[in-house]
């Protein structure tokens, strides 16, 4: 994964789209690719159901459901909203809190 985002990286866009991009990563591998995307001066959009990457790294983020937005905010206001995330078949792991 390291290798595909550095490829992209080299081209300098102006947007890089992820999707999952913390599936299958070990936790070293995740906390390297968040410190990475976390130094780039670029519009990042992520596509994740890992939603405690997605609050280290968003700062705003969007629910789709059936292809329509249900909720767009901040990531930490969206997560904090639990009938929210609910409704939308959303959990944050045990003991992640806010």
């Amino acid at each position: 994964r390291r290798v595909a985002v550095a490829t992209v990286l080299a081209m300098k866009p102006e947007i890089l789209v992820l999707d999952e991009p913390s599936s299958n990563l070990d936790p070293a591998s995740r906390r390297e690719l968040a410190e990475i995307l976390r130094s780039l001066d670029i519009t990042i959009i992520m596509v994740t159901h890992d939603l405690p990457y997605a609050y280290e790294l968003c700062e705003r983020s969007l629910i789709l459901s059936g292809g329509i937005i249900a909720a767009d905010g901040k990531t930490k206001d969206i997560l904090k909203n639990e009938e929210l995330l609910k409704k939308h078949r959303l959990e944050l792991p045990a003991g992640f809190s806010i």
